[in-house]
């Protein structure tokens, strides 16, 4: 059952083209502002729009806070 195991390469960003570093770096400072004005507004106004909405930026703000994406 060992085949099954993948090994992990070590992530390294600075292996990553600089524009896709920036971008990921204004993306990462963006994100959180924009979800928590999202959750605000879902607050007043839920649709399910807005819970859909809210709920991808949600998942986007932690796959870039915990470095996966």
């Amino acid at each position: 059952m060992s085949f099954l195991k993948k090994r992990r390469k070590c992530y390294n960003p600075w292996l990553l083209p600089p524009w896709i570093r920036k971008v990921r770096f204004y993306a990462k400072h963006i994100c959180i502002p924009i979800t928590v004005f999202q959750a605000i507004h879902t607050l007043f106004v839920p649709t399910t729009g807005d819970v859909l909405l809210l709920f991808i930026l949600a998942l986007i703000s932690w796959l870039l806070w915990t470095d996966i994406i």
